[in-house]
C-alpha cells in the first residue's frame, strides 16, 4: 500500500515551486490532494501531472488574502471528507529586498497578510479537521532568514519568525492530541521566489523543488511523531528550538 493511501492533504501555494512539487509527491504516494493557489493555470497543470501519475486532486483557486474564503474552505472539507490528515502551509510572498526603512507600507502589509495572517487563518480553519484524523500532520513552511535576521530581508524574515512561533504555540497546544506540527526550512531552492530574491544566482546550482518535496513526504506520514520542531531539509533532520545564548 502507498505510504499515504487514503489520506487527505491540503497544500497551499500549490501552483508552482515547492508547493507544486509537494502536492504532486503527496499524490504519488496515495494522498488525495486539495490544492490551493491563486493561479488557475498552474493548478490545472498540477492536476494533469497528478492524474498522469495515477493520483487525484481537488483544485481550489483562491486568493489567501480572502480570509472568509479560508473559513469556508474548512467547512467545505468537513462536509466532503469529515477530516483532514495533512496540512502543508506553503503559500508565501517575498515582498522586497531593501532596508527596513525603505519598505513601502503596502508591501509590508501584504507580506504579513499572506505569510502570517492567512497561515494562522488556515490553521484555525482546519484544526478541528486535523484533530479528527488518526494522525494529523501539519508542516508550516519557514526560511533560514527567520533565524539569521539577514540584512534587507526585514518583512519576509519577520513574517517567517512569526509563523514559526505560531507553529510552536500550536504544537504545544495540541501536544496531547494525535496532531503533530512542525516548521520546515527548505533551504535555497530553485524557485521563482529565490530567483526574485537572488537574481544573479545560477539556479542550476540549487536543489529542484522535487528534491525538497521528497524529504517532506515522510514527515506527513503517521510514522513521523515529532512535534514543535524545525526540520531543515538540507540536513534532512529535525532541530530543537532553544533560548538565546
Amino acid at each position: 500500500m502507498a505510504l499515504l493511501e487514503g489520506r487527505i492533504a491540503l497544500v497551499t501555494g500549490a501552483s508552482r515551486g515547492i508547493g507544486y512539487a509537494t502536492a504532486l509527491a503527496l499524490a504519488k504516494h496515495g494522498a488525495h490532494v486539495i490544492a490551493v493557489a491563486r493561479t488557475t493555470g498552474g493548478l490545472e497543470e498540477l492536476d494533469d501531472a497528478i492524474q498522469t501519475a495515477g493520483g487525484s486532486a481537488t483544485l481550489v483557486p483562491m486568493d489567501l488574502t480572502d480570509m472568509p474564503a479560508i473559513d469556508r474552505l474548512g467547512g467545505a472539507i468537513n462536509e466532503r471528507w469529515g477530516k483532514l490528515d495533512i496540512l502543508v502551509a506553503n503559500a508565501g510572498v517575498l515582498g522586497t529586498i531593501s532596508p527596513v526603512s525603505h519598505v513601502e507600507a503596502k508591501v509590508f502589509d501584504k507580506v504579513m497578510a499572506v505569510n502570517v495572517t492567512a497561515t494562522w487563518r488556515v490553521m484555525r480553519s482546519v484544526e478541528p479537521l486535523l484533530i479528527k484524523s488518526d494522525a494529523g500532520r501539519a508542516l508550516i513552511l519557514s526560511s533560514g532568514v527567520a533565524h539569521s535576521a539577514r540584512a534587507f530581508w526585514g518583512p519576509y524574515a519577520a513574517s517567517k519568525s512569526a509563523v514559526e512561533t505560531l507553529a510552536r504555540v500550536w504544537a504545544a497546544e495540541t501536544n496531547k492530541t494525535s496532531l503533530k506540527v512542525n516548521s520546515i526550512d527548505p533551504g535555497a531552492t530553485r524557485t521563482a521566489m529565490r530567483a526574485q530574491a537572488m537574481p544573479g544566482e545560477d539556479p542550476d546550482t540549487l536543489p529542484h523543488p522535487s528534491e525538497v518535496a521528497a524529504k517532506l513526504v515522510p514527515l506527513c506520514a503517521p510514522a513521523c511523531t515529532e512535534t514543535g520542531k524545525l526540520f531543515r531539509v538540507a540536513e534532512n533532520r529535525f532541530f530543537d528550538y532553544r533560548l538565546p545564548e
